[in-house]
């Protein structure tokens, strides 16, 4: 098990600049873990949310997209997992693709047999592209609802039921980045679903307002129910206690105790910033996040610190979902 000293000590060698942004996208690079890994990885260990950026001129944004990122490549991916000792990846569909998914089957299929895919479709998508994307490694779909500002519960009603008939009888999964007021909203269709759920970035829960915030108690249950995967990524996004994130820990730790056969954990790399800053328009470079995915990843160990609890969710779980 690690210790916070131990996780503290990470910090001052690895260095304090855990949550900083770049100053300019020009020759910018994607961040890598400045703290060493302190706990033993299991072999087969997943990285279950990553993306890719590209080169935009050969993979062209939407030009509805919400963010301009800076380009993320599978070299520097590949970088990372060496620094975590982690040999599988799954590679997500971002927003500013829309529905090519031309990038992230790129990156795939260069990163060879211990790669998967998260897909985004839309009505024109055709099966016969679903197959093509199936046997490339797609084991998923994702609405994106929070980056596209769907906060409606009867809107991402809509957009689910669509989403499980499109992936009825296929070995896949839909993948959700929302909020917990949806999640609440959408719980009696999830229970009904005929295909797995899967909440990116701990269903959107925001540690500040701990376990007993609206909607945690619901997700807590749909996870025991095993109706529902939750990712244990990104803890930045649902915490502002850099560089720890501590205030996460009892929901990380509420989960897990629900049911460990049901999480996963992914780092976000490159951590793209699609928040909305005053001033930067959609089409302007938003410098990606730097993050320390070294302390993350201590961190999610300080979070479960039983290792047959981590050799299922880093290992089992994910071959259980996405078919390594």
């Amino acid at each position: 098990m690690i210790s916070r000293r131990e996780m503290l000590a990470g910090t001052v060698a690895g260095g304090l600049a855990v949550f900083t942004r770049r100053a300019t996208a020009v020759a910018a690079s994607a961040s890598q873990p400045a703290t060493p890994v302190r706990f033993d990885v299991p072999p087969r260990a997943c990285d279950c949310h990553t993306h890719v950026f590209g080169d935009p001129a050969r993979f062209p944004f939407v030009p509805g997209r919400s963010y301009t990122p800076e380009s993320a490549s599978v070299d520097e991916l590949r970088a990372l997992h060496r620094a975590l000792h982690t040999s599988r990846v799954v590679v997500v569909q971002p927003s500013v693709y829309g529905t090519d998914n031309a990038c992230t089957l790129d990156a795939i299929k260069q990163l060879g047999e211990g790669a998967r895919g998260v897909a985004v479709i839309d009505e024109m998508t055709s099966e016969s592209t679903l197959d093509e994307m199936h046997r490339a490694g797609v084991r998923g779909i994702r609405l994106n609802l929070e980056t596209s500002g769907v906060t409606d519960p009867a809107a991402a009603r809509q957009r689910f039921q669509w989403a499980i008939a499109r992936i009825r009888g296929r070995n896949w999964h839909v993948q959700i980045y929302t909020r917990l007021t949806v999640i609440e909203g959408i719980k009696d269709l999830i229970m009904e679903s005929a295909v797995p759920v899967v909440f990116d970035h701990f269903g959107g829960a925001q540690a500040s307002l701990g376990v007993q915030q609206t909607g945690f108690a619901t997700l807590v249950s749909l996870v025991g129910s095993g109706r529902v995967y939750v990712k244990l990524s990104a803890p930045y996004r649902s915490s502002h206690q850099a560089p720890d994130y501590s205030d996460l820990a009892p929901l990380a730790r509420a989960l897990a105790t629900a049911n460990p056969a049901r999480l996963l954990w992914g780092t976000d790399w490159p951590h793209p910033d699609s928040s909305q800053v005053a001033g930067r328009r959609a089409t302007d470079i938003a410098p990606l996040l730097h993050i320390d995915d070294g302390w993350q990843f201590n961190q999610f160990a300080f979070w479960v610190a039983d290792g047959n609890q981590r050799q299922r969710i880093l290992v089992e779980n994910p071959e259980q979902l996405y078919g390594f």
